[in-house]
């Protein structure tokens, strides 16, 4: 299992408020990030997985709805995640 508890753990509290704050835009911007990241590496394993390829498509809307909610609303939170995960070049 690639995702743990611990590493849900330590992702949320480098990128969220703590631990337990599993609810702020960072945090689940930056588990988004993780788990893009890991399907991304699998399906260059196995191109022909596409119910993964299906999977990750839904997962990068979801961490772009994110991104815009968090653009519209505090631009300077969302220019530090952007620099802190790499997302843009």
């Amino acid at each position: 299992m690639y995702l743990t508890k611990e590493v849900k753990q330590e992702i949320f509290e480098k990128h969220g408020k703590g631990k337990s704050d599993t609810g702020t835009s960072e945090g689940q911007i930056a588990l988004f990030t993780f788990r893009i990241n890991h399907l991304t590496e699998h399906l260059k394993k196995n191109r022909k997985d596409y119910n993964t390829e299906r999977s990750l498509v839904k997962m990068v809307g979801k961490r772009r709805s994110l991104l815009d909610y968090l653009k519209k609303t505090e631009i300077n939170r969302y220019r530090a995640i952007i620099k802190e995960l790499g997302i843009r070049k």
